[in-house]
């Protein structure tokens, strides 16, 4: 056997993607992290960069929980009570106590029936939409949507699948209207915080939308909301997209591995469609779940979220957010308003995007580049992420920084 006549193929492909500016290359290796010091907060090393201590920037731990001691202790204890790992998918004894109780606390959280543990957000959606689509469904997406929607679209049996440009909900409308009565059913999915920009769904709109039209459908509209970077991120108490807009989707995926600072994803919804996706769903059905230890420090830090503390925690974070945006506004960056802590500059340009992601990493900084195909021709950016473990310090640093490239 041999990869001789198709590895050519790989190496073009590399090729094309150097050519584009959007080859990730080597990973960054985290090799220690620094706890907070004289004002600034923690700094992380990496492997073959000396004694050099970096400011994250680029990071989906919002409330700063992967370094909480509370949470920490949690997945120590149950470490040595479960062991390692869980040894088995659920159904063939994989289900241990933490699972069951952490499903129970979020289906709360989120003013559920039910809820469902994956090994990812990303597993999440492409295990989850599928099995809400039918070879009689229209799927609909919004043209912002994550990798994962999109993957999981290309996995479905679909009769049919439109996209609407971002946000609008009359071209949405448009799309609902000129297919009734040609399927049975639509399903219509959308990000809740969208990845790119931090900017959110209009969900209250896109509801309102899809009851006006629900009768049309003889299996009626599906609303499927993936709020992976707005749950523990973004609304007074932390519960994201539909928090703020004070509407619920029918589904809602949500993530373990961003504010709550663990591992893994969810969905929760209804007890009967929760009960379907257990017997359908086959990345829940033939994968481990995440660790007994994982799901118990999932645990205490949905307990510091539902606290006193994590109610400070995110008020801490909207003032940073709104202090960063205020800072590139002044320095000249373009940005978008909003209270979310993913705040883009958009630099519009990929060797400008390139060139100032290379000035933050010289000045000890990391953050992430989006290049088109990643992003759209013309909406290249810097995206960067504030998290609660940043202080002010590390803020009026990080715009001294920028403040230097941008003149």
């Amino acid at each position: 056997m041999t990869l001789a006549k198709i590895e050519p193929l790989f190496q073009a492909k590399l090729n094309q993607l150097q050519q584009q500016g959007v080859r990730k290359g080597d990973e960054k290796i985290v090799s220690g992290v620094l706890p907070p010091s004289d004002g600034f907060g923690p700094r992380y090393r990496l492997q073959g960069y000396n004694d050099r201590a970096f400011l994250r920037m680029n990071s989906n731990s919002y409330l700063g929980l992967a370094q909480h001691p509370t949470v920490i202790a949690a997945e120590t204890r149950a470490v040595e009570e479960f062991g390692a790992g869980p040894g088995a998918v659920r159904f063939i004894s994989g289900t241990y106590a933490p699972h069951v109780e952490l499903e129970r606390r979020l289906a709360a959280f989120h003013g559920r029936e039910a809820a469902m543990l994956f090994s990812a957000a990303y597993a999440t959606m492409v295990g989850v939409l599928p099995q809400l689509i039918s070879e009689q469904t229209m799927v609909i997406s919004d043209a912002l949507n994550h990798n994962c929607i999109i993957s999981a679209i290309r996995l479905a049996h679909t009769a049919a699948k439109a996209i609407y440009k971002h946000g609008d909900m009359l071209e949405l409308e448009s799309i609902l209207s000129a297919n009734r009565d040609r399927h049975q059913r639509v399903c219509v999915v959308t990000d809740g915080i969208f990845s790119m920009r931090g900017d959110h769904a209009p969900l209250a709109e896109l509801d309102a939308c899809c009851t006006k039209y629900q009768s049309d459908y003889p299996e009626g509209i599906v609303t499927l909301v993936d709020d992976s970077h707005g749950i523990g991120a973004f609304g007074l108490s932390g519960r994201g997209t539909e928090e703020v807009t004070d509407v619920q989707a029918d589904v809602l995926v949500g993530t373990l591995g961003k504010a709550f600072g663990v591992n893994g994803g969810y969905v929760v919804a209804s007890a009967t469609t929760i009960a379907y996706l257990r017997e359908t769903a086959p990345l829940y059905i033939y994968s481990n779940p995440i660790t007994p230890a994982e799901a118990a420090a999932a645990l205490a830090a949905l307990d510091i979220l539902e606290s006193d503390e994590g109610l400070g925690l995110l008020e801490k974070l909207r003032h940073f957010s709104q202090k960063l945006r205020t800072g590139l506004q002044q320095l000249g960056f373009e940005t978008l308003t909003g209270e979310h802590p993913i705040v883009p500059i958009f630099i519009r340009d990929t060797a400008k995007t390139a060139a100032l992601v290379a000035h933050l990493f010289d000045h000890n900084i990391l953050a992430t580049g989006l290049n088109y195909p990643v992003v759209p021709q013309g909406d290249q950016e810097i995206r960067l992420q504030v998290s609660a473990e940043h202080t002010e310090k590390d803020l009026d640093y990080l715009l001294e920084v920028l403040g230097c490239f941008n003149n």
